[in-house]
């Protein structure tokens, strides 16, 4: 067989690379996982295992979880499930003021929580704020208001203020301006910084920087996440009347502490159905400005 390479004749075959199979060709030279390499993976694998399951079950036996307790309390839950049906439509007439009331205590607690972090998101901008002190005071502000539950703020605002709707939305407005301004400082700190540093160029002060290049940028975000939040205080509306702040929560509470599980069965329905209509709502808004 002529062989190209050396412009002779060959007496001794074809080629070596003109024999071997195609998948010997294809894996020579790769190196494969030693053994001792697939045991170490295996060992550490085993070993994540094994501290995993060791921390369930430390975490089971803490708070005393077993399959035996939900066993023992599925009657009384089929029990229940029972008792909340069928609904008790005649109460439906009376829910339509606590629940226009609850999503009132939504609306204004968003609205105030909107203006108040305005401040809060320029300080805890490290593009924005220059001095440390304050950019790590804002940062600390928002990390003590997300620390506590919208909850918690409602049973402390209703020892301060009384039972009654305006606990919730303080408690709201509270949690908003901890919400809004955290995820709006963080798409502020990602805008484009060349209008900024154009205007800075042209002798702007901090205040004409703010109105014609950091606003533009991040407005859209800021009604965007607000209108999420708006989503979140609805739900948590609703709730808060359990400690006492108004709304529709509070008749839910008094038909637990009542046993009118039928009563509350439409509570529950009239709430799911004002969550789902907000929450289409607030999508399509959004959609629509982002």
């Amino acid at each position: 067989m002529w062989d190209c390479a050396t412009g002779r004749w060959s007496t001794t075959g074809p080629p070596a690379r003109w024999t071997t199979p195609p998948s010997s060709r294809s894996t020579a030279g790769r190196s494969r996982p030693t053994t001792s390499g697939e045991q170490t993976l295996k060992a550490r694998f085993t070993l994540v295992f094994l501290a995993t399951a060791g921390l369930y079950l430390w975490s089971a036996v803490g708070i005393g979880a077993s399959p035996r307790v939900v066993w023992e309390g599925l009657p009384s839950f089929y029990k229940l499930m029972g008792d909340l049906f069928p609904p008790n439509w005649t109460v439906l007439p009376a829910l339509v003021q606590p629940a226009v009331q609850t999503l009132q205590m939504a609306l204004v607690g968003t609205t105030q929580g909107a203006l108040l972090s305005v401040p809060l998101i320029l300080l805890a901008s490290r593009n924005v704020t220059r001095q440390a002190w304050l950019y790590y005071g804002a940062r600390g502000i928002l990390n003590l208001l997300r620390t506590v539950p919208e909850l918690l703020y409602a049973a402390i605002l209703v020892a301060a203020v009384g039972i009654g709707p305006f606990a919730g939305i303080l408690a709201l407005t509270v949690f908003s301006v901890a919400i809004i301004a955290k995820l709006t400082s963080e798409s502020l700190e990602a805008i484009d910084p060349g209008p900024m540093e154009a205007l800075e160029a042209a002798g702007a002060n901090r205040l004409k920087m703010v109105r014609y290049a950091v606003v533009p940028q991040v407005l859209p975000a800021y009604l965007s996440y607000t209108l999420f939040v708006f989503e979140i205080n609805v739900r948590v509306s609703f709730v808060l009347g359990l400690v006492g702040a108004g709304g529709i929560g509070q008749l839910l509470l008094t038909a637990l502490n009542l046993f009118r599980y039928q009563s509350a069965t439409v509570i529950i329905l009239v709430t799911l159905a004002a969550v789902i209509t907000i929450d289409a709502i607030s999508v399509r808004v959004r959609q629509a400005i982002v």
